[in-house]
């Protein structure tokens, strides 16, 4: 005998209105948002491991730059570098013109104008060669103690760019002239000297730019896979929410038209009563 003073079926239709108007925003907003968790109850361990996964990415992609920094500064380094290794190419010809038999004193003198001039741009080279306001050539800057670049997840990811002082002084050639055949053929040694060792910094930069340029296809490659793995734990399924979303929408759409039915019966039974 149905009771008037609760309307049980209103109370159940009601319900269930409740229930699938909830269903059907919780797949509008996994629709709007493109993630099939929206709050942790919906899957507390998938929230856990894409929080993970996130933060992990996040410090890839900032590894991916300091990675593609680090090259920069190296190729900066080794142009500077290229540039001295020319200056010593041309300084080496200067030494072996001194010491011809052909050439007066006075005209060793003119080559030795030449040749001290381009001693004093190896040292202009060597401290203008900068990053971003850090010298990277004469010995002064971060760079000749060793600066770290972050290139993985772990504080213990990182390459190290050392670059050597190449001024002058430490190349042992500030001194030299070619005044005479004696002092050109004692700076001819020492320009060897020089060419050796602008010529092993070169290899150790390229060394390291090489290793920059591993890494970062390393890096790319991890983030591709950690995207992936995020998208698969945290990202909505479309076509299976869109088909949950109408099947929601047609079951709300149902109960409300159950509950305005069973708010009319009450009045139907007192009408019936009386």
């Amino acid at each position: 005998m149905p009771v008037i003073s609760t309307n049980m079926a209103a109370n159940t239709a009601l319900r269930y209105l409740n229930q699938n108007s909830d269903a059907q925003s919780s797949s509008l907003a996994k629709l709007a948002s493109g993630s099939r968790i929206q709050v942790a109850s919906d899957d507390a361990s998938g929230l856990a491991v894409g929080t993970a996964l996130s933060a992990d990415i996040a410090v890839l992609e900032q590894a991916s730059i300091n990675a593609q920094h680090g090259e920069a500064v190296l190729q900066t380094a080794d142009g500077g570098l290229s540039r001295i290794g020319d200056i010593l190419q041309r300084l080496k010809s200067l030494t072996a013109q001194s010491q011809s038999g052909a050439i007066s004193n006075t005209e060793r003198g003119y080559v030795d104008a030449e040749f001290q001039q381009l001693i004093k741009e190896i040292d202009a080279i060597s401290s203008q060669t900068t990053f971003n306001g850090e010298k990277m050539l004469d010995g002064t800057g971060a760079y000749a103690a060793g600066v770290d670049f972050l290139v993985g997840v772990e504080a213990t990811n990182t390459i190290t760019v050392t670059l050597a002082d190449v001024d002058t002084t430490a190349l042992g050639i500030n001194a030299a002239s070619v005044t005479t055949t004696t002092n050109a053929a004692a700076a001819m040694t020492l320009i060897d000297t020089a060419i050796g060792t602008v010529s092993g910094e070169r290899a150790n930069v390229g060394a390291t730019l090489s290793r920059f340029g591993y890494r970062g296809d390393v890096i790319n490659s991890s983030l591709e896979n950690l995207k992936a793995a995020k998208s698969t734990i945290m990202d909505a399924d479309i076509a299976a929410e869109q088909i949950n979303f109408t099947n929601a929408q047609t079951l709300t759409d149902a109960a409300i038209s159950a509950l305005a039915r069973a708010n009319t019966m009450p009045q139907k039974l007192l009408q019936l009563l009386s």
